[in-house]
This record gives C-alpha cells, structure tokens and sequence, in this order.
C-alpha cells in the first residue's frame, strides 16, 4: 500500500515543541523552540531575548544560511522592528524567535471609557516596521488597536509600516448578496490604508478577492502548507484517503490540497445556508465509504458547517474524519472528529481546547515572509509557501 506524500516545498515544523504551560491534555501543540524563558519590558509586555544559533536546530529549509543572515543583521542594528499588539503576543513572541530579532518594546493600554492608547517605546525613524495583529476577537477591539499602532508608527516617521494580519476578520463581508448591505471588507482596507500602513501581511483570506480592496501591496500566505507537513507525517495510506470540501465555495481550497496530498480524490458537501452562521447540510458529491475523509476549510467558525458535514460523512460510511482549518474563531466539536487540525493565527482560550484538538504554528511561515518582503527577495513568497489557489 502506497503511503501518504505530497509535493511541493512547505515550512517545516519537525523543529517545534510543546508549550508545557498549556493543559496537559492537549494532544499536541507545535510552537518554535525556544531556548531561554520569556522577559518582560517595563511596560509587562511579553518579549523575546536573541537566539544563539545552534547547529541541527533547525531543518536544512530554514538553515541555508537563514540564521547567518539573520544574526549578522540584528549584529549590523538592521532597521527592521517587529512589534506585536495585544491581540496575539505568543504568535508574536515566535515570529521574532525565528527571526532572531527582540520584540519592539511598545505601550498599551485602555482608559475607563474603553479608549485605546499606543506608544512607542523605543525609536523607529527609518525603520521598515512590522505590526503584527490579528483582529479575532475581540474583532473591533483589536482593529481600532491595529489602527492606532499604525498611527503612531507614521507618527515616529517610520520608513515602511507592514500591517501583519494573521486573520483579517472582515474578509466574509466582500460582497453584496442582498439589497442594503455593507461591503465592510472595503471599509475595513480604507481604514487600514488611510491610517497609514504601506502593505499588508495575510494569512487565508477568506476570499482572494479582499486583496483587490486594498490600494496598497497585500502578501497572501497559506497556511495549509504547514498542515500538509503535519498531515503528511500521520501514516494513513494514500489509497484510503479523500479530501472533502465543506460547500461549493471551498472546491477550489480543498482541490488544491488534495493535489498536494498524492493527488487524492475530491467530495463536496453540498448545503444550503439560511441566513448567517445558519447551514443545512444536503447531499454528499463523491464516494467517502470506506476512506479516511479530510475536510478542509479557512475557518472554523461556530462550527456547525464542518460539524454537520461531518454527521454526513460518517452516515455514508466514512472511517475517520480529520477537520483541517486554518482560522478556529470559536469553540470546536471535538465528538465527530478523529482529529481537529488547525493554527496559532487565532490565541484559544484554555475552555477551548480538547483531546482531539491539535494546533501547528505559523509563525516560521510569516517570519521568513516577513524577511523576503524586507530583503525584496526576487523569488518573493510563493516558492515555499503558495498552494495556487489566489
């Protein structure tokens, strides 16, 4: 029996490690290793001291002279600078570690009417900046935070301000499919535009077509490489497996991952959704008995699509069902599911997680993004880490 294999170059995360502060019945949580325990600034805020390259610590993907670079710039005062908001720290925390930079020391902090206050805590004159903040939820919240950080870094005349949005929350909004509505994946782009940011950094957008909204430069990552390594690693042969897209609208996602998965064959649930967060699961398209189903999706939301699709799967005779996501908004079910596989672009709460429940980290993906953009790399992002589907 053939096993599983994909093609195609993807980050690895052979080199990561558990976080023992999580609960112990987490069945696996993959993060960057890191050798030195974590210091505080004075304003509290989490940050991450420099890394002494080790040889073997990393895979040759990330080692060909990627940590000789990266020293040898920090050593040189390179005028990049990361800093992280309040929305995500740890994801922040291990984008620097693998960037070997320290996180920009930075102050923020609420007033009693709920008003948001930033401030620099360090100079960025010159400097090609980097703003790293999903806007989960809290999803207002944390976009007004982002937009202030944006502020104050055009304010402190920096050279460049990249906006990295691990989740762009407004990205469902794209379109009008009734009278009256709003476009706020538009709004949304202007603010971020008119604040002052000169590109922006994305993972998964829920739609390709948001990164026509912007008038500045959008980088597009995928995160489904770093699940396709994980996948991979799991010895399920190839001959048992089939990739399974929740709705019609994820045909092109899950199409594009089955090809990396041994060109594995394609089912599509096909619903009907009455109104917002609101899906009725109607027919499976495709033969799932028998296989190891893997449903792909950019986002968990309250989990009733990929939930009811799951019931379904198994009704039609599926083995094991794996759910595949990138984005976990809200609580899973874990009940339906072998194994639930999604990424760090979104901090969990501890109630939220569950045996089932496994989390890979992005942060070696958007930090090597991070220095190709940064050393305008003429092989730019999508050599390692674009699956085709933009």
């Amino acid at each position: 029996m053939a096993s599983l294999m994909f093609t195609g170059t993807i980050p690895p995360t052979t080199n990561l490690k558990p976080l023992s502060h999580f609960p112990p019945k987490i069945s696996s949580f993959i993060r960057c290793n890191v050798t030195e325990p974590v210091n505080r600034n004075d304003n509290g805020r989490p940050y991450m001291p420099s890394l002494v390259a080790q040889q073997g610590t990393l895979p040759s993907f990330l080692t060909s002279n990627q940590y000789e670079r990266n020293y040898s710039a920090q050593k040189n005062e390179t005028k990049l600078r990361i800093f992280s908001g309040t929305a995500n720290p740890l994801l922040s925390q291990e984008i620097a570690c693998y960037m070997g930079l320290d996180l920009g020391k930075i102050k923020i902090k609420r007033f009693a009417d709920g008003e948001i206050y930033v401030q620099l805590q360090e100079s960025v004159r010159g400097c090609d900046v980097y703003l790293v903040q999903p806007t989960s939820p809290p999803a207002n919240e944390n976009l007004m935070e982002l937009l202030i950080m944006i502020d104050a870094c055009r304010r402190a005349s920096a050279k460049t301000i990249t906006a990295v949005i691990p989740y762009f929350g407004y990205a469902r909004a794209d379109r009008k499919t009734q009278g009256r509505e709003s476009i706020a994946a538009k709004l949304v782009a202007n603010l971020i535009t008119e604040a002052g940011a000169d590109r922006v950094l994305a993972c998964d957008l829920h739609s390709g077509q948001s990164m026509g909204y912007f008038d500045i430069p959008v980088d597009h990552v995928h995160g489904q490489p770093v699940i396709l390594d994980y996948l991979a690693s799991k010895a399920i042969c190839s001959d048992d497996l089939v990739v399974v897209s929740p709705d019609v609208g994820g045909v092109a996602r899950a199409r594009a991952f089955a090809k990396k998965l041994s060109d594995a064959p394609l089912a599509i649930v096909d619903k009907r959704r009455h109104g917002h967060n609101v899906a009725e699961v109607m027919n499976l398209i495709g033969d799932v008995k028998g296989k190891v189903a893997v449903m792909v999706d950019d986002m968990i939301d309250t989990a009733g699509t990929i939930a009811n699709g799951a019931a379904l799967l198994h009704q039609e005779g599926a083995r094991e069902v794996y759910a595949c996501t990138t984005h976990a908004v809200f609580r899973l079910s874990s009940g339906l599911f072998q194994e639930v596989i999604i990424t760090n672009t979104i901090p969990l709460s501890e109630h939220k997680y569950f045996p089932q429940l496994t989390v890979l980290s992005v942060a070696n993906l958007l930090g090597e993004t991070i220095w190709r953009v940064h050393d305008d790399y003429a092989g730019g992002i999508e050599s390692f880490c674009n699956l085709g589907i933009d």
